[in-house]
C-alpha cells in the first residue's frame, strides 16, 4: 500500500485549472440591483500563482467567492478542472483577512475543524501536525488564539486550509492587518508554501508591489462593475527584490492603470 503524500512532498502535484467565463455577478439590494463583476474572462492554468488589484469595492472578494463555490454567478460559468462549480468543496480553500479563529480553541483544535467536519479527526493526526510545521506553529499546537500576535494567527489560518490539502487556495488580502515587518516575513512564507506545495493561489490584494513580488500575472480590475483593465504578466525569477527596475517599473505602470499618477 502507498502512503499519502504529506503536505510538504507534494511539489510534484498540480493545483486546479480555474476558468471563469463571461462571468457577470450582482446583488439585489432590496430597492436596487447593484452590479460587481461585468463579463469576467479569466484562466488561471494548474500551479499557477495570480493576483488581483483594483480599487476597493470593485467586485474582487466576490469573485474569489464564486471560484470558491460560496456564490453562483448571475451569467457566465466558473469551470475548475472542466467541472462546473455549484458549491464549495475542500480542493478550493478561502482564507479572509480576518484569520475568524475560535477563541476557545487551542491552535492545533483550531486547525483541525476541517477535518472533524469531514469525519476524518481520528486519521488526520500527522496531516494535522504536518500543516502546523509547514506554517512553523508547531511549538505554539496548544495555545488559544489570544495568545498569538496577528501574523501567528494568520500562520493559523494558512494551516487551518492547508491541513485540507486544497488544490486552488484563495487568498482574500489575508496580510492586510499585519505590521509591515510582519507581512513582509508573510509575504515569503506564502511564497515558499506555494513553491513547495504546487496548489493554484489568487491572491486579493491592494499592495501592488505585493502583487508583483509574489505573483506569476498580476490582473488588474476597473472600478465596479468591475471588468479586466489590464493583464500584467510578471516572469521574474524568484526571490524578486523591490529595488528590481522591471518591480519598479511594473508598479508605476499598474498604478497609472488604476489612476493614480507617482
Amino acid at each position: 500500500m502507498v502512503a499519502a503524500a504529506t503536505l510538504a512532498e507534494r511539489s510534484t502535484q498540480t493545483g486546479l485549472a480555474v476558468d471563469l467565463h463571461a462571468v457577470s455577478h450582482q446583488y439585489d439590494l432590496g430597492k436596487s440591483i447593484l452590479p460587481v463583476l461585468d463579463g469576467i474572462d479569466l484562466k488561471v492554468a494548474p500551479g499557477e500563482f495570480v493576483a488581483l488589484l483594483g480599487p476597493s469595492g470593485c467586485g474582487k472578494s466576490t469573485l474569489l467567492r464564486l471560484a470558491a463555490g460560496l456564490e453562483t454567478p448571475a451569467r457566465g460559468e466558473v469551470l475548475a478542472d472542466g467541472v462546473t462549480v455549484t458549491k464549495p468543496d475542500p480542493s478550493r480553500v478561502l482564507v479572509f483577512q480576518d484569520p475568524t479563529l475560535f477563541p476557545w480553541r487551542t491552535v492545533r483544535d483550531n486547525v483541525a475543524i476541517g477535518p472533524q467536519a469531514r469525519g476524518v479527526l481520528a486519521a488526520s493526526g500527522a496531516r494535522i501536525d504536518d500543516a502546523l510545521k509547514l506554517v512553523k506553529l508547531e511549538s505554539f499546537a496548544n495555545v488559544f488564539p489570544h495568545q498569538l500576535s496577528g501574523g501567528m494567527a494568520q500562520r493559523a489560518a494558512l494551516a487551518r486550509a492547508l491541513v485540507n490539502d486544497p488544490e486552488l487556495l484563495l487568498l482574500d488580502e489575508p496580510l492586510g492587518r499585519l505590521d509591515s515587518l510582519t507581512r513582509l516575513s508573510m509575504q515569503q512564507e506564502l511564497l515558499a508554501l506555494w513553491q513547495r506545495a504546487g496548489y493554484s493561489v489568487m491572491l486579493v490584494t491592494h499592495d501592488v508591489e505585493e502583487a508583483l513580488l509574489l505573483a506569476q500575472r498580476v490582473i488588474v480590475l476597473s472600478e465596479r462593475p468591475a471588468r479586466v483593465k489590464a493583464e500584467i504578466v510578471a516572469d521574474r525569477p524568484y526571490p524578486r527584490h523591490r529595488d528590481d527596475p522591471w518591480i519598479v517599473d511594473k508598479r508605476r505602470e499598474i498604478l497609472e492603470i488604476l489612476g493614480f499618477a507617482e
